[in-house]
């Protein structure tokens, strides 16, 4: 017998679905980040609050069980992944955040518990002679959610486990530029950490982002900046960067350090004026140097690029993202938000890819197969008059 037809399924459609693939998005630009924001209806203020408090939480939390900064890393990018496909009104920032850090945990080998990220996060807030132990019963119901939110963040990247660590790069740069190790360099390293509480992080490469941060470094040091920038300075070609890249993340460090000071490592230690005064320096070499405030922004409609071999397309990131396939109409405990759960998901199986060419290969087999072809062919019937028979 025949399997009955799936709820929503394509009409017309014959025999098995091609099944949707996902192409992992290792650069989201900033473009993209704001057609995200609006779709989830996420305001600019909000989206601050939410996205400083969740990094700090999970700077605290990653200090508090003494996690290398590599795992903090990657649970930063995780956390604004995360973020980018759902609205805020579908969870706790401190369920994402200790989702991102407990997936972070296991993608960086710093293997812990759901149950002690939740303890220590609960530890920080008590005195030493209080402090729980992660067996406690407390833990027991908020650690399944956690668990439960592991496999949104997975789905948010894509199953991309490629990340970056721009902080050893910092440290190479320092010594290559022979700028002082003990404040240009450790300035360098805090604000390689700051830059994590930015979207930078999903835009730039390793080396954008560590040029930026010792550039910035240098300049709030007063150092010679001509072994930095210039001919004896950094060659941006050698690193596969640009100046415009570089100018971005610079500005992206110094809007965070102008208007949310108290949620940094750096913006604490220095006044207002001096960030002020830099930005307005580079802001001067931009616009003499024409170039933008944000890389790879287009102004021309946006279509979305053939990433699927289904009847839906989805350029990356999206306001859901499907889990495993389930029967329509029920709902397995653990699955995340309502939303989280896509048509595509009860309807075919979703696929991951890092290969965009892959995709699009196999896309173009699939379709042979899918293609209705149709011929016209011409007879002559010989028509008999009945009256004579």
């Amino acid at each position: 017998m025949a399997p009955a037809p799936l709820v929503g399924e394509h009409v017309g459609h014959v025999g098995p679905h091609p099944s949707f693939i996902e192409i992992a998005k290792p650069y989201i630009f900033e473009q993209r980040v704001q057609e995200c924001l609006t779709v989830i209806g996420m305001t600019e203020a909000k989206e601050d609050a939410v996205r400083l408090s969740g990094v700090a939480w999970i700077d605290n939390v990653r200090k508090s069980m003494q996690l290398p900064v590599r795992t903090f890393n990657t649970a930063v990018v995780y956390y604004h992944k995360f973020r980018l496909l759902h609205a805020d009104s579908e969870y706790s920032y401190i369920d994402a955040a200790a989702a991102a850090l407990f997936t972070a945990c296991k993608i960086e080998d710093t293997l812990k518990k759901s149950r002690e990220i939740l303890c220590a996060s609960w530890n920080l807030k008590l005195a030493p002679a209080e402090h729980l132990s992660s067996d406690d019963p407390l833990f027991e119901a908020h650690s399944k959610s956690i668990i439960g939110l592991e496999r949104l963040m997975l789905e948010g990247a894509s199953f991309d486990f490629r990340n970056r660590h721009p902080q050893r790069l910092v440290i190479k740069l320092v010594k290559g530029c022979g700028l002082p190790k003990d404040t240009v360099g450790r300035t360098a390293y805090s604000m390689s950490l700051d830059l994590y509480r930015t979207f930078a992080p999903l835009k730039q490469t390793t080396s954008t982002m560590a040029i930026a941060c010792v550039e910035l470094a240098a300049r709030l040091h007063g150092v010679d900046l001509s072994r930095v920038i210039g001919e004896r300075g950094i060659r941006y070609k050698k690193w596969m960067t640009s100046r415009a890249e570089v100018m971005e993340t610079l500005l992206d460090l110094l809007d965070l350090y102008t208007h949310h000071r108290p949620s940094t490592t750096i913006g604490n230690q220095n006044p207002l004026e001096t960030f002020i005064g830099m930005r307005i320096k580079l802001n001067q070499e931009a616009t003499a140097g024409n170039l933008p405030r944000y890389t790879e922004w287009s102004n021309a409609p946006r279509t979305s690029p053939i990433n699927t071999n289904g009847f839906k397309v989805r350029n990356g990131i999206a306001p859901t993202s499907p889990v495993t396939p389930i029967t329509p109409g029920i709902t397995s405990p653990g699955q995340g938000p309502a939303s989280a759960i896509g048509i595509r998901g009860q309807n075919g199986t979703v696929r991951f890819m890092l290969d965009a060419a892959r995709a699009r290969a196999e896309k173009k087999t699939v379709d042979a197969y899918y293609t209705v072809e149709e011929e016209e062919y011409e007879t002559e019937v010989e028509v008999t008059d009945r009256r004579r028979a």
